[in-house]
């Protein structure tokens, strides 16, 4: 650990507690002694409150003005905070976000009580692999530089793009980076996992109007049909989730009957047949036609 790093870490680690030793320090950060003292030093030179506490139970403390004023938020607030924070870091698994739960944690009153909300993602190897692509991406957003990559497509084209980058989006289980693409001179919304070979290059970038360019791409909404389907009850929470209980109406003893909206493509098709054999679609016959079509290609790549 660095040094920064580690006077960071001191100063949550007093926030939280009312007297740390030296000795205490020394071997949480694998440091000597001396070292924790010129940590002290160097801290009260920046005008951290330190003050040191002689005797048996003594050892180093932050002055309680100094603290947060945790009137402005209750504990709740606080909680809530890290309840949010914690499935972030689940997703994202960065540094920043740690440090950041850390800052918080520091004002929560250790009474309080935990775990009254947990969240619960997969653990998928390719999350903690993409970390250093997230990393790349964000100091190059902050630092205004360009970013080059090789880019390999839905289809299975590769092209080599060089990108102003401009945001990181997360949506449901994948990661985005949104920027202005000087190989086709548009903006557009690359996915992580498609991404290889990223550096950061040392060219800088003055930013284009990305806000124009948000509001026009929430103008656009992807063309939906609605339609309906027999689910089997096994499937009904997840209708409910998604679509809400008004989506889904008494059929039977063995079906329900739901009214949603899927896109009329692949994307809708691939949704619809993760649920196999619990969803019969019935309306539209258009609809039916064309997922009988996407189906029998499946089928055809085991025959």
């Amino acid at each position: 650990m660095e040094k920064v790093e580690r006077l960071i870490s001191i100063i949550m680690i007093l926030l939280k507690k009312e007297v740390v030793s030296t000795r205490e320090f020394a071997q949480l950060f694998n440091v000597s002694k001396r070292t924790i003292l010129r940590d002290m030093e160097t801290l009260s030179l920046s005008n951290i409150p330190i003050y040191s506490v002689n005797g048996i139970n003594g050892g180093y403390g932050i002055m309680e003005e100094y603290k947060f004023d945790k009137r402005l938020l209750s504990s709740s607030d606080l909680e809530n905070i890290l309840t949010a924070l914690g499935g972030l870091e689940q997703i994202l698994i960065s540094e920043e976000v740690e440090v950041t739960i850390k800052k918080i944690e520091a004002m929560v009153s250790p009474l309080s009580p935990k775990g009254s909300i947990h969240l619960s993602f997969y653990d998928w190897k390719g999350r903690s692999e993409i970390r250093q692509t997230l990393k790349i991406c964000q100091e190059s957003i902050l630092k205004k530089r360009l970013v080059s990559f090789d880019y390999l497509d839905k289809n299975g084209v590769e092209t080599n793009r060089i990108v102003e980058p401009y945001q990181l989006h997360f949506s449901e289980t994948s990661w985005y980076l949104k920027g202005f693409c000087l190989h086709r001179m548009r903006y557009r919304t690359f996915k992580l996992s498609r991404i290889d070979h990223l550096e950061m290059n040392e060219k800088t970038f003055n930013p284009r109007d990305f806000l124009f360019e948000q509001e026009q791409e929430a103008s656009y909404q992807l063309q939906l049909v609605a339609i309906k389907a027999l689910i089997s009850p096994g499937i009904k929470d997840q209708f409910i989730e998604r679509y809400g209980r008004k989506s889904i109406e008494n059929y039977s003893s063995e079906f329900f009957l739901a009214t949603i909206h899927v896109p009329q493509n692949s994307i809708g098709f691939q949704f619809l047949a993760s649920f196999g054999t619990n969803l019969v679609i019935v309306e539209p016959k258009t609809y039916v036609e064309d997922f009988r079509n996407y189906l029998n290609k499946m089928i055809e790549n085991y025959s």
